[in-house]
């Protein structure tokens, strides 16, 4: 499995609303990470160069899994 991914931003301007940003996970990470649709995440700002993104509920079985 690759250890990197490039992203890049979204950005989403609609009529009448404000603008949205979006990124996208790519599915092999989301596949590792054990992801599903509509899991509850949030982003935590760590600096100008670094965020990161914690899970408000870890699936099941993913902190015993061993590689």
């Amino acid at each position: 499995m690759q250890a990197k991914y490039l992203l890049k931003v979204q950005k989403i301007r609609s009529r009448r609303q404000p603008e949205r940003y979006y990124v996208n996970i790519p599915l092999p990470l989301a596949a590792a990470l054990g992801l599903a649709g509509g899991e509850a995440v949030q982003w935590q700002f760590v600096s100008r160069r670094e965020l990161r993104l914690v899970r408000m509920a870890a699936a099941p079985g993913l902190e015993k899994r061993k590689n």
